[in-house]
């Protein structure tokens, strides 16, 4: 009998004794890395999230706005520019999602309310109206996106969305300057009757 309350003795002695031990292992919450405080579902820090999530919506943009482009465009420059949107913006579009996927993130499958209102204002235009639309809507948002992109470059946290930011930046400075071009070209047009 003396053995049994000797061995329980223990056992209880052993239990109280464990938990301080292994709570000295974990990291208390202030020992943790910076990155891992503001870290969203899949480990991705919140502001590389948004910075996907809103890549997303653009690449959707440009690619359903380039293929307006190609069909709608009456200059051979806004033809061919609205092609190579449509084309590079997909493959752009398609390493995202590889991306996205890979870190749990759910990407936008359709155009959010701001870019289905710009693509519908633009498909009722026709002609130099249209052309001269899409080519001042297209400087705007390449300017927008390659500032966007160096802020990424320098602030993300994933170094896997770095390291695609660094890869995609230099396609979208050259986008920049295509449609900076394309802007030149369709400018003086004459306007349609009105």
């Amino acid at each position: 009998m003396r053995l049994d309350r000797t061995a329980l003795a223990l056992v209880v002695a052993a239990a109280l004794a464990l938990p301080p031990a292994v709570m000295a292992q974990q990291p208390a919450p202030a020992q943790q890395a910076p990155a891992q405080k503001d870290q969203g579902k899949g480990g991705m820090a919140a502001a590389d999230r948004k910075f996907v999530m809103e890549a997303a919506r653009g690449g959707l943009a440009e690619v359903e706005l380039g293929k307006l482009a190609a069909e709608k465009g009456s200059a051979d420059a806004v033809k061919q520019f609205g092609k190579r949107m449509a084309d590079d913006h997909a493959k752009a579009a398609a390493e995202l999602k590889d991306f996205a996927d890979k870190k749990g993130v759910t990407l936008p499958t359709d155009l959010d309310p701001k870019h289905k209102q710009l693509r519908d204002r633009l498909a009722k235009l026709a002609g130099a109206d249209f052309d001269r639309a899409y080519a001042n809507e297209m400087v705007k948002d390449h300017k927008k996106d390659v500032a966007d992109f160096k802020r990424e470059a320098k602030g993300a946290k994933d170094p896997d969305l770095k390291a695609w930011v660094g890869k995609t930046l230099p396609t979208l400075e050259d986008h920049l300057k295509a449609a900076q071009d394309m802007q030149a070209q369709v400018k003086s047009a004459p306007r349609a009757a009105r």
